[in-house]
């Protein structure tokens, strides 16, 4: 695999990290969490940046975000009680399916 790839998706663990560590903050009122939260997305948003080194602006950010949106979403659905209906799904999978377009048939992903 290659290393701009362990990078993006290095960002998107941490970030996605970060998140959990937000819902986990209380609105910063617990110490950990807050920390936790900064530590991973100053990770995040290094590993995020040395992607780009690699990997155009748009098309990381496209999967970075997605990504994270979909993963956040199940660890809400799985871990915090969150509920999804039928359209957070489908629009979901639509997310899936752009990130696939772009690695699959996209001459863009990378330089």
């Amino acid at each position: 695999m290659p290393t701009q790839y362990i990078f993006l998706i290095l960002a998107i663990c941490f970030e996605v990290v970060g998140t959990t560590a937000m819902a986990a903050s209380q609105q910063f009122t617990k110490l950990i969490p807050v920390l936790i939260l900064v530590v991973s997305y100053g990770l995040s948003f290094y590993f995020l940046s040395q992607t780009l080194r690699v990997v155009p602006v748009g098309i990381a950010y496209a999967v970075w975000s997605g990504l994270g949106i979909v993963l956040i979403s199940v660890i809400g659905l799985v871990f915090l009680g969150q509920k999804l209906d039928f359209p957070a799904i489908l629009g979901m999978s639509m997310i899936i399916a752009g990130v696939l377009v772009i690695h699959l048939f996209s001459q863009t992903s990378s330089h």
